[in-house]
């Protein structure tokens, strides 16, 4: 459990803080702009990429095959750009981990693997990995809607607080998913096509 507080805490230098999950381009397109709208995208965050992350986070917790896992992970993400932003992610978090939990378990890993097979193979206990996971997929996007449109901490703590991921973690447990997330598809390609400033790399 130590661990995946440890995975889940924005300060592990992972990369994570550089990272919206979409958030930063649909703040730009007015898609998110109070906390209404913020509590719409990640519910559905959740549901959608969060759920599809925990399953696969819980199955690398579970010691199932990583290359496949990796591989089937690829396929259940058609963006390019979501793509990259979970090994960008995983690529983080390993080079952390190897510092923290030097282990061999992380040499069986797959070459620049995704994100939840790392948390995966870290946390080792599927529950745990599910729930560090799904968190992760909310509270990376609330703590960017704090940044970029200056909503107040506490409102948007107390959404993610209130949000299912209990729910989402143990649903992933049962399950692989092969969900998708169009919206989140086309926020990601448009944000990595976007020329200007931008303040995150997703």
């Amino acid at each position: 459990m130590l661990t995946a507080l440890i995975l889940a805490d924005s300060r592990f230098p992972g990369g994570g803080h550089v990272h919206s999950g979409g958030l930063e381009e649909a703040a730009v397109r007015g898609l998110v702009h109070d906390e209404p709208s913020l509590r719409s995208f990640l519910h559905g965050r959740l549901l959608g990429a969060g759920l599809l992350a925990a399953g696969f986070a819980a199955a690398a917790a579970r010691g199932e095959d990583l290359a496949g896992l990796d591989a089937e992970l690829d396929a259940r993400t058609p963006s390019p750009a979501q793509r990259e932003a979970s090994r960008a992610q995983g690529r983080g978090m390993l080079r952390a981990a190897r510092r923290a939990w030097p282990s061999e378990r992380l040499d069986a890993l797959p070459r620049d693997p995704h994100q939840p097979l790392v948390i995966g193979v870290l946390v080792g206990e599927p529950f745990e990995a599910a729930l560090t996971c799904a968190y992760l997929a909310v509270s990376g996007p609330a703590s960017a809607a704090v940044r970029l449109l200056g909503l107040d901490p506490f409102g948007v703590n107390a959404i993610v607080a209130a949000l299912p991921v209990q729910d989402v973690a143990a649903r992933a447990c049962k399950e692989l998913p092969a969900l998708g997330s169009p919206a989140l598809d086309l926020l990601a390609e448009a944000h990595a096509r976007r020329e200007g400033v931008r303040l995150f790399g997703s």
